[in-house]
């Protein structure tokens, strides 16, 4: 048997160099991460460290054991395993037992990911994968926020919002630095607002999907708000609050999971956002990033199908 890594792949010309390749296109990713990581330890300190760390770690372990026991290659390379488990803890509480991190990286790794083939292979964002498995599994601690400014539990501001109890919501502008409580990655909007305009820039992310994502949901929630006769704020609020900006730059473009044809993409991000209004405003669940990207994970297929270039040049078989 020839090994996979010998294999010459035989295609028609032209062909296309391009000095990008996995590597660098993970190194691009974890630059990107670097200011949401600098804000989630900021804000949140040790208990933030600690559980990065458990994620980081056991994602990377856990993808070593994998790809042995299948007999593959060593991941050093692509670091795509270090990326999961970093955007899975940025998913998480900072309060968060450790033993939970480390199984919903796991899960996340083993199950999500190299069940279904491995790098490439997977339907599903794995960390999002993750974050589900552990909030179904473990819902009061995947729900228990912690304040940064006194280390007191308290509501999410997404939170605040829905139960509408009387709670006064934190500033527009503590939710743009990133001083509220929430998940340790996605409290900070000008840090995740970063960290997107990089990958635009590197051109690592096509901007039709966290374009028309947070389009969708700030004409959605402007309508919304003028219906109840709110001001500006609530449109602005339901973009900075939450994980919405963390999965429209970094989960909802991952290369795997999403459209290939510009038009799915366009479509994929109109889903995202509609999903995510409807999730926030009609269901009992204060946030729904994550399962707006599952579910339009789903359809990528579909999608890709019908949104395909017409061929030409190509004559159509009657056999």
């Amino acid at each position: 048997m020839i090994p996979q890594k010998d294999l010459i792949v035989v295609t028609s010309a032209p062909h296309v160099h391009s000095p990008d390749n996995v590597p660098t296109a993970m190194r691009d990713v974890l630059i990107a991460l670097t200011p949401a990581l600098l804000a989630a330890l900021y804000f949140f300190r040790l208990p933030a460290l600690l559980v990065i760390l458990a994620c980081v770690i056991s994602a990377y372990a856990a993808e070593i054991v994998c790809l042995k026991i299948m007999k593959r290659e060593s991941p050093t390379r692509e670091s795509s395993a270090i990326i999961t488990g970093l955007l899975l803890a940025f998913c998480l509480p900072p309060s968060l037992p450790l033993w939970m991190a480390v199984l919903g990286t796991i899960f996340a790794i083993v199950v999500a990911k190299h069940l279904f083939g491995g790098l490439g292979q997977n339907i599903f964002n794995p960390a999002l994968i993750g974050r589900a498995f552990l909030l179904a599994s473990f819902p009061v601690a995947m729900t228990n926020w912690t304040n940064p400014l006194d280390g007191l539990s308290t509501a999410s501001p997404l939170g605040i919002m829905k139960e509408a109890g009387g709670e006064i919501l934190p500033p527009l502008r503590e939710i743009f630095l990133g001083s509220v409580s929430g998940s340790i990655g996605e409290t900070s909007a000008l840090a995740l607002l970063l960290g997107g305009a990089y990958l635009l820039y590197r051109k690592q992310i096509d901007w039709r999907i966290p374009g028309t994502f947070l389009g969708t949901v700030f004409l959605l929630t402007a309508m919304i708000g003028g219906i109840k006769g709110e001001g500006l704020w609530y449109p602005v609020y339901h973009l900075c609050a939450g994980g919405l900006l963390l999965g429209a730059f970094f989960m909802a473009t991952d290369w795997v999971t999403s459209p290939v044809t510009k038009l799915g993409r366009i479509l994929f991000g109109i889903g995202c956002g509609l999903l995510v209004v409807l999730i926030r405003t009609k269901g009992g669940y204060p946030e729904g990033v994550a399962y707006s990207i599952l579910l339009m994970n789903v359809v990528t297929p579909l999608l890709d199908r019908y949104t395909k270039a017409r061929v030409f040049g190509r004559v159509k078989s009657h056999a």
